[in-house]
């Protein structure tokens, strides 16, 4: 996600995910129409691919977006090579639409690698924006009073999915593996991150989101994200100069309670505001593009804060929830949504190099055995989160813990930056991203199965009564 910010640019691993990202306008003028060839025949491909595999996966009782995910590797770089991205090596003539649009318009081998580069990054703003979108529709899903109510439950799962996995993985490394100090501190602290993005979208699609433990795992994965962004400017400070700047941390962490806390007590003034805008508005949108506007502002202040941007539009959903147009706003969004959010999904399985994964390849084999151990630290340390809430009888623990299972894109994010900066060894690069692939398909069909066991006790016991 957007971390770019924390730090000075890390390399060219990660750039077109984390680097600001320029638009058509700054590439030359004759490649503009080609990039844009490009970037319309790359989201022709994720349409196709999002569709067809969320109705494969609907068809297998999985979670559309799993099937999403599955569909983004087919296309990706582990498969097809139809939507790549110049990152860890890629270049241009591995990409099956430049080659197609090298050859349609007999471009050179300088301009093919411009216009790869361009169209790429485009792409990432449109899965960027996705899913800012879907963090937005999600705030306005959710319950902030119910958020509330279980505010305290979510810190402490946060805190326990955070300490508990970061402890286990960076002591097991040094002990077990023999991994130096600051490498293992890297990888224990990819091991804290949750994809907000990825559980708040399975929630929303098995119909749990407004449940109690819906409301816990979004609340927990929010307060993930903020601590995940404290751990990784600790670490990165810790790589770059052997020292932790306190002043940095304190920043941060002032700076995150301060912006999610003031946007919900000042929730009142901000809704009271966006009725008045919308009651004078006559025009075609006068609902969703003051919407948009006030979400996207609040992206950019917790983007320009250094948090991320999806913390901000998730605080705008939040706000704009308890507004008296907020079920007419939720209906405007969904087709917006519908046409954005998918691009993110596909993004990230495309992004999910499989090729780690075979032990045919020499410098894989100590990663596959390192990455055994970061898995299992990576499930159970999630996974007994779910006994980290109190005062919840009968509150479904399972669920909550595999929920805070996946770590998606934030935790590549870990891997590129520990990479970059030369702490990670490609065994111990290999090791979290094969973690991070894991827990990131691992996640959802385990989330159906839990809540599924949930219903299925519920009508026994009833059933026993």
């Amino acid at each position: 996600m957007v971390l770019h910010h924390i730090l000075p640019a890390f390399g060219t691993g990660l750039s077109s995910l984390m680097a600001p990202l320029p638009f058509l306008a700054t590439a030359e003028a004759e490649d503009s129409p080609i990039i844009l060839s490009g970037v319309l025949l790359t989201l022709v491909v994720i349409y196709l691919a999002s569709k067809l595999g969320g109705e494969v996966a609907q068809r297998l009782d999985f979670p559309p977006v799993l099937g999403e995910l599955v569909a983004g590797v087919i296309v990706g770089v582990s498969a097809l090579h139809l939507v790549v991205f110049p990152e860890g090596g890629i270049s241009a003539s591995d990409s099956v639409i430049m080659t197609f649009l090298q050859s349609l318009n007999q471009l050179t081998p300088d301009a093919v690698t411009r216009i790869f580069a361009s169209q790429s990054e485009v792409i990432s703003v449109l899965a960027e924006i996705g899913v800012i979108i879907l963090l937005f529709e999600i705030g306005l899903e959710s319950d902030i009073r119910q958020l509330k109510e279980v505010g305290v439950q979510a810190t402490v799962v946060a805190f326990v999915g955070v300490a508990a996995p970061f402890a286990a993985g960076t002591v097991g490394l040094m002990t077990i593996f023999h991994v130096a100090a600051i490498p293992a501190i890297f990888a224990g602290a990819a091991l804290t991150a949750t994809s907000i993005g990825i559980t708040s979208k399975v929630l929303s699609e098995l119909g749990q989101l407004k449940s109690k433990e819906g409301q816990i795992i979004v609340g927990a994965a929010v307060i993930d994200d903020i601590l995940g962004i404290i751990v990784l400017a600790v670490v990165a400070s810790l790589a770059k100069t052997g020292e932790i700047d306190v002043v940095n941390v304190i920043y941060l962490i002032v700076s995150a309670t301060a912006f999610l806390l003031g946007s919900i007590l000042l929730g009142g003034i901000f809704n009271s505001t966006f009725v008045s805008v919308v009651e004078h508005l006559k025009t075609r949108g006068n609902i969703v593009i003051p919407a948009f506007i006030f979400a996207f502002v609040m992206a950019f202040l917790g983007n320009a804060i250094h948090l991320e941007a999806i913390l901000g539009a998730f605080a705008a959903g939040l706000v704009l929830d308890e507004t008296d147009t907020r079920n007419e706003l939720d209906e405007l969004i969904k087709p917006i949504a519908d046409l954005l959010v998918p691009i993110f999904f596909v993004t990230v399985g495309a992004r999910a190099d499989l090729g780690v994964l075979n032990p045919a390849v020499p410098e894989n084999r100590a990663g596959l055995l390192i990455a055994s151990f970061l898995i299992v630290v990576a499930i159970i340390g999630k996974v007994i989160t779910g006994w980290a809430v109190f005062g919840q009888p009968g509150i479904n623990r399972w669920a909550i813990g595999v929920g805070m299972i996946p770590r998606g894109e934030v935790g590549l994010v870990f891997a590129g930056i520990g990479t970059a900066s030369g702490v990670l060894d490609k065994p111990l690069e290999v090791s979290i991203i094969i973690m991070v692939i894991l827990t990131t398909f691992l996640a959802p069909p385990f989330l159906r199965v839990a809540f599924g066991q949930s219903k299925e006790a519920a009508t026994i016991e009833a059933g026993g009564k």
